[in-house]
């Protein structure tokens, strides 16, 4: 969606408050032994309190609240008994839908101490992330998101998960334009004043192709090899973008 008035900005922001919110509950609930169906429980409070719902249980039909994914697991995966440890890497990713407006936002967070290639992994998906909003302008070319993100990646040694990518967001979950975290040649979209879209860089530290998982939802790296996401919902402008959930 663009922005077009006031009302816009106070809806979009207010789900994006809402997000965040839970992100950081969510973070706050990580722990050895706690079950990931505990951690949607959470969330499924805050939504019940703030009268808000899961957009991708709404639009997709996803079963669960938040898309709760591990280790070799990108994104989508569904939370239910399995048991988070010490040493896991935890990618939580939050969608928000309000009165009419969307938001969207991912974190990635290591339980206990873990590896240290564990840990460099989510600082360059942070970077990859903050590369991105850097060179996100009104008047930018989308694919420079893309390249800024490649850049951060590779240069820490990283790849870009393949065919993953962020996107228009506002009303609904996905909407035009995408938001690659490759440079794309062919991609002609020009970021304008208003626009809100998410930039949400998806690494592995081995393989960058993605597989399907038996259930129908997670995806997962295709060596084994973790995985981390991290992804804001922002607002275009001339200068520096306003974020609204991080």
């Amino acid at each position: 969606m663009s922005i077009e008035s006031n009302e816009d900005l106070a809806g979009v922001s207010e789900a994006g408050r809402v997000t965040t919110a839970i992100l950081d509950a969510l973070v706050e609930q990580l722990r050895d032994g706690a079950t990931t169906g505990e951690l949607d429980a959470v969330a499924a409070d805050i939504l019940a309190r703030e009268g808000a719902r899961s957009a991708p249980a709404v639009v997709y039909g996803f079963p669960g609240h938040v898309l709760i994914s591990i280790n070799d697991e990108i994104v989508h995966g569904i939370p239910g008994r399995r048991r988070i440890r010490v040493g896991d890497l935890v990618s939580l990713d939050v969608t928000v839908q309000k009165d009419g407006f969307v938001a969207d936002a991912a974190r990635s967070v290591m339980v206990g101490k873990g590896h240290s290639r564990a840990h460099r992994l989510i600082a360059a998906a942070e970077a990859a992330l903050a590369g991105g909003i850097a060179v996100a302008r009104a008047g930018v070319r989308v694919n420079e998101i893309g390249r800024a993100v490649h850049h951060v990646v590779r240069q820490r040694g990283f790849a870009v998960v393949r065919g993953l990518c962020g996107h228009g967001v506002g009303r609904t979950i996905h909407e035009a334009p995408e938001v690659p975290n490759v440079y794309d040649r062919a991609l002609r979209d020009v970021l304008t004043e208003g626009l809100v879209l998410t930039i949400e860089p998806m690494i592995s530290a081995g393989s960058s192709y993605p597989v399907q998982s038996g259930d129908g939802w997670t995806i997962r790296t295709s060596d084994g090899s973790l995985a981390a996401h991290s992804e804001h919902t922002l607002v275009i402008t001339r200068g520096e973008p306003l974020i609204l959930a991080a």
